[in-house]
């Protein structure tokens, strides 16, 4: 563990990553700078909610907000003058595979545009250290599983990958001329409280309790390699502080559930039988998302633990204060 009291810069501060990277970092006393255009991609409501938790965290004396587009390279470079960063976590993107076959655009601009800024930046002030956030997704439909760092990723399935396999690459290329310290971070299905409205968990849940039904896709037998929040918390906070000078990692839990068994678990956490609406695969889906987390606990102490039932649990007991009992 380093000191506290780093700076660290978190992009997409309001998202659901970064919020709760963002509240850790605050837990230890570091002093935490968020960077998020809060746009309208999903509930503005729910972004805002989640800096409105940590404006109440007992550290909030050494947090700031800026709500910047990462796109906008000026903006961007006020919060590099103000503050001496000596870390940044890049969680901004757009994120969404199903949205890119929509709307391509937004996702060079932000995914590719927006972290170049970034990169840019640290260069031009003299910041080594960044951790950003890759995607499972840049594995794309290779057959032979579990994931691992090594496997070719050159046969992306969707835009959003190919965005966050170019991230890798961009990442490579600063590191290699300016020496930036560069840790990618394949997350796989990161689920929990305070979720995107866009992810299957919340939107199941939404559903269930107004007693609509849910599509299911490929019939629920897609398997996911299901990773709970505070796991994924442990592996960035642990990339920042070890600073490896050039690496990629996937974080996940290491075992595949059926998305079958998924929905059971919610039903059993809420109380609710869903309604369930059984559906063929959909463009830009994988079958599978498997990961071998060795590197990650070799390299990172990276040691998840928590099983899908606990941690849908624990989703269930948010979704019903957030959504149902206010």
């Amino acid at each position: 563990m380093t000191k506290a009291n780093n700076t660290v810069l978190v992009t997409g501060g309001a998202g659901f990553i970064g919020f709760f990277v963002a509240k850790a970092l605050l837990n230890r006393n570091d002093n935490v700078i968020i960077v998020d255009n809060i746009n309208d991609y999903y509930d503005q409501q729910l972004k805002l909610d989640r800096l409105k938790e940590l404006k109440k965290h007992r550290n909030a004396n050494k947090l700031t907000i800026y709500k910047i587009n990462i796109e906008d390279i000026k903006a961007l470079e006020e919060v590099f003058k103000n503050h001496a960063i000596d870390k940044v976590f890049n969680a901004a993107a757009q994120a969404g595979v199903r949205y890119s076959i929509e709307n391509p655009f937004a996702y060079v601009q932000t995914n590719l545009v927006g972290f170049l800024n970034i990169l840019e930046l640290m260069r031009n002030y003299n910041v080594k250290n960044l951790v950003y956030a890759s995607s499972s997704s840049v594995y794309g439909a290779n057959e032979k599983t579990p994931f691992s760092e090594t496997d070719k990723t050159d046969r992306p399935v969707s835009l959003y990958a190919a965005t966050k396999k170019s991230n890798e690459l961009i990442a490579h290329a600063y590191h290699e001329l300016f020496g930036i310290n560069c840790t990618g971070l394949r997350f796989f299905t990161v689920y929990g409280p305070w979720s995107r409205p866009d992810m299957a968990m919340l939107k199941f849940a939404k559903k269930m309790q107004a007693g609509e039904q849910i599509d299911i896709y490929n019939e629920g037998k897609m398997k996911r390699d299901f990773t709970y929040i505070d796991d994924i918390v442990q592996g960035v906070v642990a990339s920042l502080d070890k600073c490896y000078p050039f690496e990629v990692f996937n974080l996940a839990y290491g075992d595949t559930v059926e998305l079958i068994e998924y929905v059971d678990a919610l039903e059993d956490a809420l109380g609710i039988k869903a309604k369930r609406n059984l559906m063929p695969m959909q463009a830009g889906d994988v079958k599978v998302t498997d990961a071998d987390t060795s590197k990650a606990k070799n390299m990172l102490d990276f040691n998840p633990n928590t099983s899908v039932k606990d941690g849908v649990a624990e989703f269930a007991k948010w979704f019903k204060k957030y959504y149902v009992n206010r």
